[in-house]
This record gives structure tokens, C-alpha cells and sequence, in this order.
């Protein structure tokens, strides 16, 4: 019952997150809170644009002022839409400027954390039970690495996994960034969906990756862990594993329904020959178990000829058990560490990969994060500077295959690393250089 100018004096004074959260009570609301007046007043206190233009009427010119420019040739909302464009504009620019570095080593931008908290980005977990209610979940843990962020979930209040249909990772951005304070979980905030995961079955489909006396560890593609309190089919803790390779773009260039589509490879003009095979990768490979780091290591000059491709795969072979020399050696004895409010533990023989292999140009051409596990391959080695049991991890996506070896001396507890194999789809291959293997 309150007269649209009193209403209109009062929002006047708002600031702009509760001016965009009154737009949302209702129709009347909104478009009161889209009063051209209001928002040209905070536009141009932010930006400062020219007071005056000029018109020409009649034969002769005359002097008008923005402010009434603005309020009869706008229609309603514009400068709210032109503010907060120019909003996220500004913070695209400076995130741009930190990503513009590039780590020799990784062909990755070397300054990817303050990227992320330049944007303020962060990220949530929504989980849908059967009956189409969501539970958000947002207080996570973060471990940055090289090449990528593993981001952990913990909580005393997950829905019980019976009733739960989906999981759906988001990255989230406020939509008005202020460097000044820390983002409001109460503020306008925009969500991309990252990739969405069936919880049905998840014993069933999950890749069973190994357990402790506390926990269960299933693996979903891409990149996600769960983990199940033994014994129950209760949720203990969920933990996502992202590589930094077009996080950012995944992160917040997509919608909350659909997911960032990558644009598509531009094949560059080369020496690329198909009788003589791919040549001049780069490969670089993380092993930690989320918060230790187990190997670190670059690999150059890597190449695959034409005898090496067999079945829908081009082989490049980084490290062979043939060649002792290459041997790499493990600090630690491989394990993935988690935790929650009250426990805390560390499953054996399960770790996080994270790979990035670079063209011949240094630029990425097949990047991943993801969870893995070692199978015992073999009780002795048959390898003859080394003797103890042999372990094997085998990882695959529609991309490609990483084939790895692990020998463990029970006297030194090392693993050695001794054979490394990447196996790239020729399809990939195909679309990247536009050739045809």
C-alpha cells in the first residue's frame, strides 16, 4: 500500500546486493528496483562516465545531462545491466592478466590460485534425492597443487545414500566481486555446471578404488571421489579432484543447467607427417595422495612412430622397465589422505594422477586429474637391479590410456617408478591436426 515514490526514496539508499535481492520479492519489486535513476547513480559513481552530451534539434545544438539522457532514452534496467557487465568485465581482466603467465615446465598459467581468488571463485556440491529436493553443500577444503586443486567435502548432515539420484559440482562466482572483503555465501552469486554424476548404484558402478578400517573409496568419472563409511551406506566425506587446464573457463563460463562446450582445436600448418608419427611432447606428471605430494616430474622430446600405433592408440612410451637409468623414485609410500570433522585417515595404495601432456607448440593437448589405485601385478620382479612385488595402475577415458608400473623393496619402503606408457585414441590425434593416422 506504500506509495511508489516513498518505496522508490528508499531503495535509493540500498546498496547493490540488497537492491538485486529486492528485485526478487515480487513484480513490483523488480521493477522499482530497476529504476534507470537509482542505477545511474551507482554506475556512474563507480565509473565515472561524462556528465554532458550533445543534441542537435531545430538548426541548433543544445547541452543535455547524462542523468536525463540516461532516465528518457534508456529503457527500463539498463544501467542496472550495463553495471553489473561492466562488473564482471573488470574482474575477467584481471583475472585474465594473472593467467596470462605461462610455467615453462607445465605449459600451465603459473598464477592459477590468485587467479581463482581475484574472481573469488569457489565451489559446491548439490546433491537430488529421489524426490527432486537438494541438499547444497559448500564448506570445503582446499589443497592446490601444480596442475590442479582437490577440493574436499565433509559434513555431519549428508542425506542418506539410498534416497540420492544425482550429484551435480558447481563452480560458483559472486556476481559482484569485491576485492575489498571476502564473498558472501548470502550475496547474488552465479553458478557453472562442471559435471553432473548418477549416485544409483553407486557400489555397483563406482570403480572401487580401496578402503581403511573407516571408509570405502569409489571412484566417478571425471575426477570425483566418494567416500562411504564401512559397513554403512552413509556418506563420509566426497572429495573432486580438478586440473587447472580450462577450470577456469568450466568454472564459470557455464550455466547452472549446462556445461561450458570447449571451443574446438584449430589445426595448425606443420611438419606433421602421418608416416612419421607424433614428435616433441611434453609430458608432466603429478602422484600425491591430496595433501602429500609422492612425484613431481617432467618428461621432453617424447615421440610415437608409425610402428607404434596399433588398435585406435598412438604409444609413447616415457619411462621403460628396459631402461634402468630413467627409473624415478617415490618419497613415500603411496596412500590418499582424507578427513572430516571427527576422523581422519589414509587409504593405502590409492593416490590422485594428474597428467599433462603438451603438443609440439607447448600447448595442452590431453590434461586430467583423477583418482587411481595399484593393483598387485606381480608377487617378484623380473627385472634384475630390482627385486619385490610389482605394482600396476591403469587409468582410461575416452581420450586416451596411462599404463604404469610400481616396484616396491620392502628393505628401503620405496616404490620405483619403472614403466610409464601413454596411449592417445587416434581419434583425438585425427581432430587435433586434422590428419588422419
Amino acid at each position: 500500500s506504500m506509495p511508489s515514490e516513498m518505496l522508490m526514496k528508499i531503495l535509493s539508499y540500498l546498496d547493490v546486493a540488497s537492491l538485486l535481492a529486492v528485485g526478487c520479492v515480487n513484480k513490483r519489486f523488480y521493477d522499482l528496483a530497476n529504476d534507470n535513476g537509482i542505477w545511474w547513480k551507482i554506475y556512474s559513481s563507480c565509473f565515472q562516465p561524462k556528465r554532458t552530451i550533445w543534441k542537435v534539434k531545430s538548426g541548433h545544438t543544445e547541452t543535455v545531462s547524462l542523468r536525463c539522457a540516461t532516465q528518457c532514452d534508456r529503457s527500463p534496467g539498463y544501467w542496472k545491466k550495463e553495471y553489473i557487465f561492466k562488473q564482471i568485465a573488470a574482474v575477467k581482466t584481471r583475472v585474465m592478466r594473472l593467467i596470462k603467465p605461462v610455467d615453462p615446465y607445465t605449459g600451465l598459467p603459473y598464477k592459477n590460485k590468485e587467479a581463482m581468488r581475484a574472481s573469488g571463485l569457489s565451489w559446491v556440491i548439490v546433491l537430488k534425492d529421489k524426490n527432486g529436493k537438494e541438499h547444497v553443500m559448500e564448506k570445503a577444503n582446499l589443497s592446490f597443487k601444480d596442475t590442479s586443486v582437490t577440493i574436499l567435502w565433509y559434513s555431519t548432515e549428508w542425506p542418506c545414500l539410498d534416497v540420492l539420484s544425482t550429484l551435480k559440482l558447481f563452480g560458483v562466482m559472486p556476481l559482484l566481486p569485491d576485492q575489498s572483503r571476502a564473498p558472501s555465501s548470502n550475496g547474488p552469486l552465479r553458478r557453472s555446471l562442471i559435471a553432473e554424476y548418477q549416485l544409483a548404484n553407486l557400489t555397483a558402478n563406482g570403480v572401487a578404488l580401496g578402503a581403511d578400517r573407516l571408509v570405502q573409496l569409489f571412484a566417478l568419472n571425471p575426477g570425483l571421489l566418494v567416500g562411504l563409511w564401512k559397513g554403512r551406506n552413509e556418506i563420509a566425506f566426497v572429495m573432486a579432484s580438478l586440473h587447472y587446464h580450462q577450470l577456469l573457463e568450466r568454472s564459470t563460463l557455464g550455466s547452472a543447467t549446462v556445461q561450458y562446450a570447449l571451443p574446438p582445436h584449430q589445426p595448425m600448418v606443420d611438419d606433421i607427417d602421418p608416416e612419421y608419427g607424433m614428435h616433441g611432447y611434453s609430458l608432466h606428471l603429478d602422484m600425491h595422495g591430496g595433501s602429500c605430494m609422492y612425484l613431481c616430474g617432467t618428461f621432453k622430446n617424447l615421440f610415437c612412430r608409425k610402428g607404434d600405433i596399433a588398435d585406435g592408440y598412438l604409444r609413447l612410451t616415457v619411462i621403460s622397465s628396459k631402461d634402468n637409468t630413467k627409473y624415478m623414485l617415490l618419497n613415500k609410500k603411496l596412500g590418499l589422505s582424507w578427513e572430516t570433522d571427527v576422523f581422519k585417515g589414509n587409504v593405502k595404495d590409492c593416490y590422485i594422477m594428474d597428467v599433462t601432456l603438451l603438443d609440439e607448440t607447448g600447448k595442452p593437448f590431453w590434461c586430467f586429474s583423477s583418482p587411481v589405485y595399484l593393483e598387485l601385478y606381480s608377487k617378484t620382479s623380473s627385472l634384475y637391479d630390482c627385486m619385490g612385488p610389482v605394482y600396476a595402475t591403469d587409468y582410461a577415458d575416452s581420450e586416451g590410456k596411462v599404463y604404469i608400473e610400481l616396484v616396491w623393496l620392502e628393505e628401503t619402503k620405496e616404490h620405483f617408478l619403472v614403466n610409464l606408457v601413454l596411449y592417445i585414441s587416434t581419434e583425438k590425434v585425427n581432430n587435433w591436426y586434422g590428419t588422419n593416422y
